[in-house]
Formats: C-alpha cells, sequence, structure tokens
C-alpha cells in the first residue's frame, strides 16, 4: 500500500458553536504516542493471488504473493515469506520458504496423488507478522477434491438434536465408487473426534444403497465444537480405504449479538443498534423480531437485511430496560435482553453511505454539557488523517469528513473526552478510486477459437497518468472451474477489508462487486457488527508498546554463540562450509558476547552445512550454539463457514474434467501416478546404514560398523584401529595402505569435511554407522576426494528434519536449515511453434506471476487457448510501485 505519513488534517467541520481548530499539548503528545505505537506495531499484511478457487489431486497450486504495509516502502519490508499447506488434520503438509523482493514473490504447491481430498488451507506469513499473532495471518480454506487416485467417494448429510444437556449429531455417510454405485454390505469401522479428543469408537455395515449412519453424542458442547468422523471401509478385494469426514459443529443452536454504535447505550441519547446472528457453522442467519420495554410496550421491529445482520435505532429512556423477542429461520424464538444502558455519557452516530463525505453526529448526555471540548479522530493504520474539537455546548454537533484524503480501507473514528479518554468508537470504510490502478486490456476479442492464440495488449494508468506495476494474470475455463464471485478473495477483500479484521467474514467480495447504496449499508453493517479495533488507545496512553519476539527477516543467515566452560568466545574463528551442489565455504569472528552471523548467504532447501568454531588460540574445545527460531503453531481453522463436509461431490464437474486432464499427461510421460500395491512379505538382509549418505548405495561398502558393533569401543580412533585389513590409525587419521602417506577423507552425514579434521572429534557414542571405502570401484564415485579412501559416519539423528542441528563433538556442528523453494514455471503449450494432437484439457489455461508495465504503462503477453470451448475468465490483480493495486475480470468465449 502507498506510505501515509502521520499528518494533522485540517478540519472541514460543520460545528454548532464550533471554535478555531487548535489541537493542545497533552492531546498533542497522545498522537506523537500514536506515532511511536505504530513503528513498533506489527502491520505487514500479506495477500495471495491463487490461480483457481479449487483443485484436483494431481494439480498444481500457483500463487503469486503480495507483502505491503501502511508504514513502511517495500524496501524495508521482509524480505522472506512462508507459505504452508495445512490439511484438516491441522497438520503442515508442505512449508515454502520464498524470497521477497519490492514486496512481492510467487511459488506453487504440487498436489500428490498420495494427499487425500478434503478442505486444506493456504497459511502465509512472515515472521514479522507472527508477533501481530496468526490471526492476521493470511489464511484461506480451499478444497481439494480426488478422482484420479480415489477409489470411495462419500457423501454425508447431518441431524442435530439434544438429549438431556447433551447435543447430538446423527451423520448419515454414503459410500460409492467413482460411478456413483453404492459399497453395499460393506463393514466399516469408524473413530469420533471433537477438538482432537477421541469420544468413541464404533463397527457397522453399509445397508444396500452403501449408508451407514454414525451418531456422535457431544456430552461437553462448551467444551467440544468441532470435530470429525475417521471412517475405515473394507473393500471386496481385501484393501481398506479411511476417508475423513468433517463435523463442522454438534450444533443447530444460532448466536445472536447485539452492538450499539459506538460501544455504549446512554439515557436519552438515540442511538443506531446492530446484530449479527450467525449459526453453528459460522455462517449469517435471517432473523426477525420485536423491541419491547419492561413494561411490555413494544417499541420496534426489526429484521436481517444481509447475512444475519440488521440494525435499528433506539432512544433509551430513562428508568427503562429493553428484551429483543427473535424469531428464527427455523420458527422458533428467543427473548434476549438488550446492551445494559448507562445514565450518562456520548454517542456518535456516522452516516458513511454518501461516496465522497462521512457525516458524523455527536451526541453527549445534559450533565456532560459544558465539560470541556471533546476530539474526533479519525485513523487508518495508525495514521491520522482527520482530526477536529468538539465543544459540548448543546447536546448535538455534526462533523462532516471528507474521505478524498484518506486511503481505501478501513478507517477507526474515535471520540475523547477532555481528558482525553476514549469514550466512542467506531469502524467505517473508504472506498477510494484514486488509490486503484486502472487496468485496460486494449485488443481482447470477443470470442476465440480452439487453441487461438491469445494477443494482449494493456495499459496502466492512474488519475490518467501511466503506472509501472507487477501484475498477476489468471485464465480458467469458468465452464469447468466455476467461480464464486462473491465469496471470492482478491487483493481488494484481502488487503482492505480481512486483513484488518479479527474473525471469519462471509462472502469478502460481496462489499466489492458492486458500489451501491444497498452494498455500502451491508458493508457498514459488518464493520458495526466485527467487533475489533487494530489500534488500543489505552494502551497507547500509556506506552504499552507490543513485545517484539520475531523480527523482520531481511536475508537467509546462519547464526549462534561460541561458549568455553560457560563464558563467550571473544574472537573466535568461526567456519561455515558445505558441498552441497558444489563447494561452499566463509568464514567469520565472533564478537565480544560470542555471538557469530553469516547473513550474506542464499541457499535452497535440502543443503546441509558445517559450522566449525576454535578460540583465537586455535582450541577446538568449545560449543557451538546455533539461533534456532521456534516453528509456528498450527491454530484450528478459523475459515469454518467456508469448511465443506462433502468435497468431492461439491467438485464433481471439476474432477471429472480434471481426471482426463492428468491422464492424458501420465499418457504423454509428463505425469506419475503412485501405484498402491498390495500387501506381501520379502525377506531381505536387513541394510546396515540405512541413514547414510553413500553415493554408492546406503551399505555398499568395503566394511560396515554398526552402532551394535561399537557398543563397547570408547573411541573411533581405538576402534578402527587394526579393524580392517590396510587400514591404520594415527593420530586421530585413517590411513589406506594404498593412498601413500594421505589420510582418508572423512564424510560425516554427507558432508566432506576439512583435512584437520579427526576421528576423535566424533564421540563414538553419537555414531550410527561407519562405512569404509578403500577399493577403486566404491572410491571412484568420490572423485579426487576419494582417491586415499573415504569413511563414511552416519551419526544418530533420527529422521531427517529441516532446521535441525547435529552436534557430534566440540567446536563443530551440522546443519540443514530450510532454504529457499526453488520456483518452477507454469507450462503454457506454444501451437504456433509445435501442434500437438493429443487432446488440451488443462484446467488452468494461463498463470503468469509477474508480467510488467514498462514506464508508459504499457506491457504485453499472450498465450493460448485449450480443446475445451466455453467462458475463459482472466483475472488480473497487482500492485505498482507506490502501492495502488487493481483487481479486474475479463471474459470472452472460446467456440
Amino acid at each position: 500500500m502507498k506510505k501515509k505519513f502521520l499528518v494533522f488534517a485540517a478540519a472541514l467541520i460543520s460545528l454548532i458553536g464550533a471554535s478555531a481548530f487548535v489541537i493542545d499539548d497533552p492531546f498533542t503528545e497522545l498522537l506523537k504516542k500514536l506515532e511511536d505505537f505504530v513503528k513498533n506495531n506489527p502491520t505487514e499484511k500479506v495477500y495471495l493471488h491463487l490461480d483457481k478457487p479449487y483443485y484436483a489431486i494431481g494439480d498444481n497450486i500457483w500463487f503469486k504473493a503480495y507483502v505491503v504495509d501502511g508504514h513502511t516502502v517495500p524496501s524495508q519490508l521482509s524480505r522472506i515469506l512462508y507459505v504452508e499447506l495445512i490439511n484438516e488434520k491441522d497438520s503442515v503438509k508442505k512449508q515454502l520458504k520464498l524470497p521477497v523482493q519490492a514486496g512481492i514473490s510467487w511459488g506453487d504447491f504440487k498436489l500428490s496423488d498420495s494427499l487425500s481430498e478434503g478442505n486444506y488451507r493456504i497459511r502465509a506469513y512472515t515472521q514479522w507478522m507472527r508477533n501481530a499473532g496468526p490471526a492476521f495471518f493470511f489464511d484461506k480454506t480451499i478444497k481439494i477434491g480426488n478422482s484420479w487416485s480415489n477409489k470411495v467417494f462419500t457423501k454425508t448429510s447431518n441431524q442435530f438434536s439434544t438429549e438431556n444437556n447433551s447435543q447430538k449429531v446423527s451423520s448419515t455417510i454414503q459410500f460409492t465408487d467413482v460411478e456413483g454405485k453404492p459399497f453395499a454390505n460393506a463393514p466399516v469401522s469408524y473413530e469420533i473426534q471433537l477438538s482432537n479428543r477421541n469420544i468413541g469408537r464404533g463397527r457397522g455395515t453399509t445397508n444396500e444403497n452403501g449408508i451407514i449412519v454414525v451418531n456422535v453424542l457431544n456430552t461437553q458442547p462448551n467444551i467440544y465444537k468441532s470435530g470429525k468422523i475417521m471412517a475405515t471401509l473394507s473393500l471386496p478385494d481385501k484393501t481398506s480405504v479411511v476417508k475423513t469426514i468433517p463435523i463442522k459443529t454438534t450444533s443447530s443452536a444460532i448466536d445472536l449479538q447485539f452492538f450499539p454504535e459506538g460501544g455504549k447505550l446512554v439515557e436519552g441519547l438515540p442511538s443506531k443498534i446492530a446484530f449479527k446472528a450467525i449459526d453453528a457453522n459460522g455462517l449469517g442467519s435471517n432473523v426477525s423480531g420485536t423491541i419491547t420495554d419492561n413494561d411490555g410496550t413494544e417499541i420496534s421491529k426489526f429484521q436481517s437485511t444481509h447475512l444475519g445482520m440488521g440494525s435499528f435505532v433506539l432512544n433509551p429512556i430513562a428508568g427503562k430496560s429493553y428484551t429483543a423477542k427473535v424469531n428464527f429461520a427455523d420458527g422458533t424464538s428467543k427473548t434476549l435482553n438488550l446492551p445494559k444502558i448507562e445514565h450518562s455519557g456520548h454517542a456518535i452516530s456516522v452516516n458513511n453511505i454518501d461516496t465522497g463525505k462521512m457525516t458524523i453526529r455527536v451526541m453527549s448526555s445534559t450533565d456532560l454539557l459544558n465539560n470541556g471540548e471533546l476530539k474526533l479522530v479519525a485513523q487508518h493504520n495508525g495514521s491520522v488523517y482527520f482530526t477536529a474539537k468538539v465543544p459540548t455546548k448543546n447536546q448535538l454537533a455534526t462533523v462532516v469528513v471528507p474521505k478524498g484524503d484518506f486511503p481505501s480501507g478501513i478507517v477507526q473514528i474515535t471520540l475523547f473526552s477532555a481528558n482525553n479518554t476514549p469514550v466512542c468508537e467506531r469502524l467505517a470504510f473508504v472506498n477510494n478510486g484514486d488509490d486503484k490502478i486502472q487496468f485496460d486490456l486494449q485488443n481482447l476479442k470477443p470470442t476465440y477459437a480452439k487453441r487461438g492464440k491469445v494477443d494482449i495488449s494493456f495499459l496502466t494508468t492512474n488519475i490518467g497518468k501511466p503506472v509501472q506495476g507487477s501484475f498477476s494474470i489468471s485464465v480458467t475455463n469458468a465452464s469447468a472451474v466455476t467461480p464464486d464471485p462473491e465469496n471470492e478473495s482478491n487483493i481488494y477483500t484481502s488487503l482492505l477489508l480481512t486483513s484488518d479484521l479479527v474473525g471469519f467474514v462471509e462472502k469478502p467480495n460481496h462489499y466489492f462487486l458492486n458500489d451501491d447504496v444497498k452494498t455500502r449499508s451491508d458493508l457498514d453493517l459488518l464493520l458495526l457488527t466485527q467487533g475489533w479495533r487494530k489500534i488500543d488507545w489505552v494502551k497507547v496512553a500509556a506506552n504499552q508498546f507490543p513485545i517484539n519476539a520475531f523480527q523482520a527477516e531481511k536475508n537467509l543467515k546462519i547464526s549462534g554463540t561460541i561458549t568455553k566452560g560457560g563464558k563467550p568466545v571473544v574472537k573466535g574463528k568461526v567456519s561455515l562450509f558445505s558441498n552441497s551442489g558444489g563447494f561452499f565455504a566463509t568464514d567469520t569472528l565472533s564478537d565480544e558476547k560470542g555471538h557469530f552471523s553469516f547473513d550474506k548467504i542464499e541457499f535452497t532447501d535440502s543443503v546441509r552445512f558445517v559450522v566449525q568454531a576454535r578460540t583465537d588460540k586455535n582450541n577446538k574445545n568449545v560449543q557451538i550454539d546455533l539461533d534456532m527460531v521456534p516453528n509456528q503453531v498450527v491454530t484450528t481453522n478459523p475459515n469454518t463457514g467456508d469448511i465443506e463436509v462433502n468435497v468431492n461431490e461439491t467438485l464433481k464437474t471439476y474432477l471429472r474434467q480434471s481426471e482426463d486432464y492428468f491422464n492424458e499427461l501420465v499418457k504423454k510421460g509428463l505425469l506419475e501416478k503412485t501405484i498402491s500395491l498390495k500387501e506381501v512379505q520379502i525377506i531381505e538382509k536387513k541394510n546396515p546404514a540405512p541413514n547414510s549418505n553413500n553415493l554408492n548405495g546406503s551399505g555398499r561398502a568395503d566394511a560396515v560398523f554398526t552402532e551394535k558393533d561399537l557398543e563397547t569401543a570408547f573411541s573411533l580412533s581405538q576402534f578402527l584401529g587394526g579393524r580392517v585389513a590396510g587400514i591404520t590409525v594415527r593420530n586421530g587419521m585413517a590411513y589406506s595402505m594404498r593412498a601413500q602417506g594421505r589420510p582418508m577423507r572423512i564424510v560425516l552425514d554427507g558432508m566432506t569435511m576439512s583435512d584437520d579434521f579427526s576421528l576423535d572429534d566424533i564421540n563414538v557414542q553419537d555414531v550410527e554407522s561407519v562405512e569404509v571405502l578403500k577399493s577403486t570401484g566404491l572410491t571412484a564415485i568420490y572423485g579426487g576426494q576419494g582417491s586415499a579412501g573415504v569413511l563414511l559416519i552416519t551419526t544418530k539423528r533420527g529422521p531427517s528434519k529441516s532446521d535441525i542441528y547435529n552436534r557430534y563433538a566440540p567446536g563443530i556442528v551440522t546443519y540443514a536449515p530450510k532454504g529457499y523453494y526453488q520456483i518452477r514455471s507454469f507450462y503454457a503449450p506454444r501451437y504456433d511453434v509445435k501442434p500437438d494432437p493429443k487432446p488440451d484439457l488443462r484446467t488452468t489455461v494461463y498463470w503468469n506471476p509477474h508480467f510488467i508495465s514498462d514506464a508508459s504503462g504499457k506491457g504485453t503477453l499472450n498465450y493460448f487457448n485449450t480443446d475445451e470451448p466455453g467462458n475463459y475468465r482472466v483475472v488480473v490483480e497487482g500492485i505498482d510501485i507506490t502501492g495502488d493495486i487493481v483487481h479486474k475480470v475479463y471474459t470472452y468465449q472460446v467456440n
């Protein structure tokens, strides 16, 4: 987004009895504290443009990442982004680490057919964003179906009831094959989990329609809210298939809450009261009702107007209390108390329907008249864009706030008392066209032929002037990939709305499809009921800055501390080297705290390093402790409203076309399908070195010694001496009789060690296996480094894990940090160069994460359509060098 500096806008106000606009010193100090608060408060946002809204096993998920901040220029943003694919068990299946340049990056996930169908999440964040918590990460639920490698399909319906104080769900599950034929009379075992706790298990048999009913009894509904059924179906060929069926909720109850505008109801001050009704699935539910006072007199009626939200006006009278009788869609009703009424206070009312201005009414109870001047502040992401003094001579004052100086997004409006205490607050939305890019596709035709070439020229401008920017484009066949315009996430919904709100927002793009009075009213209801404020003024006034445990990452680095006897080693020599993909070596010195850092390095995944340290007097008896950042905890899915119980059923049409496409790729040799073999018993000799990095193959050596062989050894030098014919050991070095006095090369966990590395540097109790290579046939693969023989030493490190380091002996560790993902390119055929007679059934027709406009705002791109006719949908998103953004959708027909 644009960098918006802290400014104090001249107030264009229409006040009853208003005097000249002057800000007093205590209030100026409060605004200065806000500036300091924002500098220490993580405000980065991440948005991912995905190539399509849902996927099939075998697909690629292509995405472009936009990292923005309302308070920093792109060069000051975090430069490393983490993107994760999370399954229904809240387990990270894949994580990518991506470099970010000028706020952009891109990557992809390959959906192998070893994954199961379900509701997955794509989560993206920077280390700096972790300080604000996962509520502000990019976290989107996507549906991934499976027909290509799937034998069993399920369709589930739920019925809800209550038994005593427990909630009961009767889940009717039907099992069918890909053609819809039921698995009749098939044994099923199942396990029920609620909130990741096992609450029951059972067995049964499907009926002739492949149906079984599983009853879930939630005896602790205050603790357990959702869960899943793990059902195992036994097939006729003696194999079994496990299916996970989500339980989104165990109740059909509706939660209804009331939200007075500004935060409070005050006697004698008419106030708007917004309300929101949400069902147990997290979706809005329509309600209606009446408001009555404590005498039983009906005051008003109310009815929801959008996704369970609505509002009414109430003028509280002294001595009265009020209740709402609510009628729900299922015919039931409930009576609820309205929020408590204050005897004294202030209230605000904001009319935000006008596109050019906000009209704010400030009201005060009679006992607060002539009690000093109030202050009204409107700020966006901590930058103040409007301030005004409001006199208390009369009960009502009106402030007109022009929107033209505000950036697009959420504005936080706060009313302060005379002693600078916040007394009323609410959110409003500004949609300013001046910070939107105008993206014009100048020569897109209304129709094209199958495999026809699409040549596009585009022009990007802002307020009539050309702009340079980076854009992403996805083209899909809407006849196969059916869009859901209201429910989709895009660069507008994410960066301008949902990233500044806590909680699930249903149908976020509804608020951007049209700019009419109804849509603006719906958006205003959302902000009145979402119930969260980004800036806590009480903390600002008290200088309670957030504690930031995670720093913004600017580059990859390997760092740590050297100690000796618990004390830091000053000016110790630290060496870093690797031979993964070529030899690399560098060194540095530790500082006065024993700390060292290698921060001018770049590497990809699967690179292993050796860190070696010595004192300034070359004493290697030191301890190295690397700096490790803990992994981000995976929270439960916050997007409950987006969870689909019957994923494969919902994506049936798309999965059929995807299956045809994947089968064609297999025929072309471009895709491999995992083959599940029936269980067989194989008897073979156990590999003595299963975790070895032996280039000949683990265990292929002239001699192999295992952990059991080393049980009685007190050092590797002692053990190997005289153990292998033709090998001698002197001063911690092993020599082969064929090597003419040159020591054998030591390879530790796949890393070739330096010439001065000794066998005695390794604790023998940490060794899992030792492989001795001395014959030419086994050493040849190591080239010149293996000419004197090779000792391959594998340590007891268990399963290989990223970002784990192993300490073998004083002064040396090996480390395999997570590096950058090697970005792949989207494959798009060129039919004008090489015609292909085989069917082209791609579901994503074209994807380009980074096409740019030049200084004149112009650019071009081209691609070819597929063999599938239909309505093709082109989605363009992007950002320019000043932070302005764009989202545009175009369509054309392929006949």
